[in-house]
């Protein structure tokens, strides 16, 4: 361990591609160093979209578990408040804040076999946020879809870290943003590792969008989990984005973009955005026909 810490830095963070792209160059930026202290400086970040603290949270557990002490320093008033708002920055010492207004989703860490706490945790903080109206049969729906992301993540991702989830209901945006990140194989390699196939990450990511695509063995079924999410999001114009390795998906009223990031990210996440402007009502199709 060295006498003086190491300093990386990190700018302002989106939930959009640049916000991703700035995560993952954190990351590599942390991966040489082991055994260190990091300063990780936020002087140059003045925005912090507060749900994209569960990438940060994979980004982060990568150093940690390589023996590094991490000490995030230069936050500006507004981003510590975000932080400390939603208890990611309680495991660096920092003193927590009310979320009087009630728009934060907390950061948390979920072990893989933690599926009933992750179920708990969506029922609680989910409420209050002003969803669109489902009927209870659809709003069951919805959240056992989200349910099936923090499933398919804690089966697939072979990540040892755990899985990191986070939100924040922006009302002045009229959105509520709720993102699960792992600190897993990635897409990529998974598909490969399962059936051999060998494809760049965006294209992996696409790959697992289609119906019927699965790297699961058996009659259990397969894909992000994301199918009812999508028409969803779809009907209510909020957008999902998917970040894996160096993949990056987005769908959104603008339409569906499918790129890639210029450094890698170590782990997959899924960020799912709900338009709160929306007034209409929402039921299964199954519903509507009786």
């Amino acid at each position: 361990m060295t006498g003086d810490p190491v300093k990386v830095a990190l700018g302002e963070i989106h939930s959009n591609q640049q916000g991703f792209s700035r995560l993952a160059a954190l990351a590599a930026a942390l991966d040489p160093y082991l055994l260190d202290i990091v300063e990780v400086n936020f002087a140059a970040c003045t925005w912090f979209d507060a749900n994209m603290s569960a990438p940060l949270g994979v980004v982060f557990a990568h150093a940690l578990d390589k023996l590094n002490t991490l000490q995030p320093c230069g936050l500006q008033p507004s981003v510590e408040t975000i932080l400390a708002k939603n208890h990611f920055l309680a495991g660096f010492g920092f003193p927590e804040k009310a979320d009087t207004h009630g728009t934060a989703i907390p950061y948390r860490r979920f072990s893989a076999t933690d599926d009933r706490y992750f179920a708990a945790y969506l029922n609680r903080h989910l409420r209050g946020k002003d969803l669109p109206i489902m009927s209870e049969a659809l709003s069951q729906r919805f959240k056992n879809s989200i349910l099936e992301i923090f499933v398919n993540a804690a089966m697939h991702s072979g990540s040892k870290l755990g899985i990191f989830a986070c939100g924040q209901y922006f009302p002045q945006q009229n959105r509520l943003d709720f993102c699960v990140a792992d600190a897993g194989l990635g897409v990529r390699r998974k598909i490969y590792k399962e059936l051999g196939l060998r494809m760049n990450s965006d294209k992996a990511i696409n790959w697992a969008l289609q119906e019927g695509n699965t790297t699961r063995k058996g009659s259990v079924p397969g894909g992000l989990g994301l199918k009812l999410i999508q028409e969803f999001i779809a009907m209510n114009k909020g957008r999902i984005q998917i970040v894996s390795d160096r993949g990056y998906w987005e769908f959104s009223p603008s339409g569906e973009t499918l790129t890639r990031l210029d450094t890698s990210f170590p782990g997959t996440v899924i960020n799912i955005e709900i338009n709160t402007a929306d007034t209409s009502s929402y039921r299964l199709r199954a519903e509507s026909k009786n």
